[in-house]
């Protein structure tokens, strides 16, 4: 069982990497909301739609495809030079073009092409960061991936609060003189953009020795297969940013004018409250995949890739249950403002929805090292079609309810269809009758807790000490052998 015992001590090391900075850059929200109007905060948010699209267009599938190649091959420093080779060039030629046709760019993505430059360098820096960090992953280094995630995000964390809060109480109390001359009045947007600037470059200096390598190799042949993999992923993950933030835009698009921001407004901030559950499976997610790489050519892995979907379907349904239960202490903490709490509402629906998307990604294995990796692409295109239309259908008539309920429409999907497949292309033994009952139970719970006994504190906890006193009955004997080696 030490196989597993080092997956889980990996899967907590890129859990911090993951919680930690997600957490810290949490603060920023209620710092971007106190210094900007909604006008402002408004342009902020449309950039970052645009960074999560164009990361997945300037990735291009090559971080999982580098996974795949990096433990088939033999030849490992062909398969780096090759990655590093083109994400460089790759790179190179989005900043010429993007600076070249500045005006038009900012004009189709209706940005202000003053903040042009920031977003294409930011862009080209964590671009140039992704196969590095995958070098990490791969090698299987994560407490140095952790240690570069922590500093980027603290140092983006610490220079917002610098420009945002600090600089300009300086200026009013006219202490520290010699630094009036770096504030500059409504540069709010500016400076968030420098922040993350400054941030990428240290992330990509911490990671450039990488790069550093005296004998560069670049394998047309070996590139052709890593994008023929690539490309498939890419898609998908283009289909899944879709599914993350395009009801946002939908929200302000099909509800009336007067009330389209507001709306999105308290659906975007209840919406943050299943951020557990996604940081969960993200970490979770984070240290499976090299580990499903490198034990798909094992004797019989597929036992192994089932009793892992099975721990993950048991800890994903006690945060569920956990989630939901503490949801009004939790939005106490995160969402203070009372205004935000109408859609509170959506918060079982949308914890569903990201657990959901945990064990589709936990199934998609079979596509993945099968080589079959279009499959990933079919079935998020589906769930994107299945979020635009629902959106599309329902917003006038329900509003945001419509946004979650697409998007636990859209991840439910995806996760039987990759179940349906995968049972024919690549067969997993999964547990599906724990599977099933483990969820169901956390599913019923959750309702009952949030919805029939609306939300009463202390039937939740009972409802929650139940289900822990389940699982350690059911599992006692298989967490003892993990977790303290007994054979």
């Amino acid at each position: 069982m030490s196989l597993f015992q080092k997956l889980f001590k990996q899967t907590f090391i890129y859990g911090l990497a993951t919680v930690l900075p997600r957490m810290l850059s949490f603060i920023l929200v209620p710092v971007f909301t106190r210094v900007m109007p909604p006008g402002a905060y408004g342009e902020v948010t449309l950039i970052y739609a645009w960074f999560a699209i164009f990361n997945v267009f300037l990735a291009y599938g090559l971080e999982t495809a580098f996974f795949r190649f990096y433990n088939k091959n033999e030849n490992k420093e062909n398969v780096v030079s090759t990655a590093l080779l083109s994400i460089v060039f790759s790179t190179f030629s989005f900043v010429l073009l993007a600076l070249l046709f500045h005006n038009t760019l900012a004009g189709y993505l209706n940005i202000d092409p003053r903040y042009m430059g920031y977003v294409v360098i930011i862009l080209a820096l964590d671009a140039l960061a992704i196969v590095p960090f995958a070098w990490l992953r791969a090698t299987e280094r994560p407490m140095r991936y952790a240690v570069v995630k922590i500093v980027n995000v603290g140092l983006n964390l610490g220079l917002n609060i610098y420009f945002l809060l600090l600089l300009p109480q300086w200026q009013q109390g006219g202490t520290l003189a010699f630094l009036h001359w770096m504030y500059v009045p409504d540069y709010e947007i500016s400076y968030i953009l420098i922040s993350n600037l400054i941030a990428s470059g240290m992330t990509l200096l911490m990671m450039g020795r990488v790069y550093l390598r005296k004998n560069y190799v670049f394998d047309k042949i070996l590139w052709k297969r890593m994008m023929r993999y690539g490309l498939p992923v890419m898609i998908a993950g283009f289909a899944y940013t879709i599914n993350e933030v395009f009801d946002r835009y939908l929200l302000t698009e099909l509800l009336p004018a007067e009330i389209a921001k507001s709306e999105m407004g308290k659906y975007s901030a209840c919406y943050k409250l299943a951020l557990f559950m996604t940081l969960f499976a993200t970490a979770f997610r984070l240290g499976i995949e090299p580990f499903f790489f490198s034990h798909s050519s094992t004797e019989q892995p597929q036992r192994a890739y089932a009793q892992i979907t099975n721990y993950f379907v048991i800890l994903g349904s006690i945060i569920l249950l956990g989630v939901v239960v503490f949801a009004d202490v939790l939005k106490l903490i995160f969402i203070q403002n009372e205004a935000y709490w109408e859609a509170m509402a959506i918060v079982p629906l949308i914890v569903l929805a990201s657990f959901c998307l945990g064990i589709y990604h936990n199934l998609s294995v079979w596509y993945k090292v099968t080589d079959r990796t279009r499959f990933g692409a079919y079935f998020s295109i589906a769930g994107a079609l299945i979020t635009v239309a629902v959106n599309y259908f329902f917003i006038p008539s329900i509003g945001y309810y419509a946004s979650a309920i697409a998007t636990l429409a859209a991840y439910g999907t995806m996760m039987c269809l990759s179940y349906y497949y995968g049972r024919k292309y690549y067969p997993i033994p999964y547990n599906f009758r724990k599977i099933t009952f483990y969820l169901g139970i956390s599913i019923l719970l959750s309702a009952l807790s949030f919805y029939t006994f609306n939300r009463n504190l202390v039937i939740g906890s009972l409802f929650l000490l139940v289900f822990l006193f389940l699982v350690y009955r059911m599992e006692k004997e298989r967490l003892k052998k993990i977790f303290l080696n007994r054979t």
